[in-house]
């Protein structure tokens, strides 16, 4: 049986720098009219999780999440040369994702809290795009709980493929590790975001990593 391994991005990939928020704040302001005044907890969180949020907090009550959504993915084009010029990628990304794409008893894909065309837009800035099937993938805009992210990322391979896959997931946030469990997957966890290894473990990760500098222990964790 092949392994899907299904990858977080935000703080797991890479950091943007900050420059999915300065967008998130503009399309906001752009499409209610109202300031910005308080900005939550992002990470681990779905976008539309996040946007039930932030309406709330702001007594939106008169935009949909697809006016929203759609000039949040056209503010994010607008700035996304800023990824390259203030993220950077994670310890060991390129490495383990080069090793895994030569393995053909593993699948890479994405699930994750972002918008897919801003999850394609991030993983582009550094180069990464050709290491996953994008197609197959679980996104912020699929439903607010990250557990069914999980789910319609496992559904789509098996539709696309014909076959059942061993399911993997990588992330930095209890989020990522209760999604995994929650579909009967494997959760390896990195600290490479605010939780620390010692949340990671606790939340019930079967692997946890400082991060993926060590290539044999990050590739030993995602194919055993």
């Amino acid at each position: 049986m092949r392994r899907l391994v299904m990858w977080d991005i935000d703080y797991t990939l890479l950091r943007g720098g900050g420059v999915t928020t300065k967008a998130w704040k503009a399309a906001f302001t752009d499409v209610t009219g109202v300031a910005w005044r308080d900005t939550p907890s992002f990470g681990g969180r779905t976008d539309t999780d996040i946007c039930n949020e932030v309406f709330a907090v702001h007594g939106v009550t008169d935009c949909t999440h697809e006016r929203f959504f759609a000039r949040y993915v056209e503010a994010i084009h607008e700035v996304k040369h800023e990824f390259a010029v203030h993220g950077h990628l994670m310890p060991g990304v390129r490495e383990v994702l080069a090793r895994l794409d030569a393995d053909p008893g593993v699948v890479q894909t994405l699930v994750t809290g972002n918008h897919p065309e801003v999850a394609a837009i991030k993983v582009a800035a550094f180069g990464l795009e050709g290491s996953f099937d994008a197609e197959i993938g679980g996104y912020g805009t699929d439903d607010s709980v990250r557990a069914t992210l999980v789910r319609r990322c496992m559904e789509r391979a098996r539709a696309k493929y014909g076959e059942d896959f061993a399911p993997v997931v990588i992330g930095d946030t209890e989020h990522d590790v209760a999604a995994a469990l929650a579909n009967g997957a494997l959760a390896v966890a990195v600290a490479t975001g605010a939780p620390t290894a010692a949340d990671l473990t606790a939340a019930g990760a079967h692997v946890v990593l400082p991060d993926l500098s060590d290539l044999d222990a990050a590739i030993t964790a995602l194919t055993t």
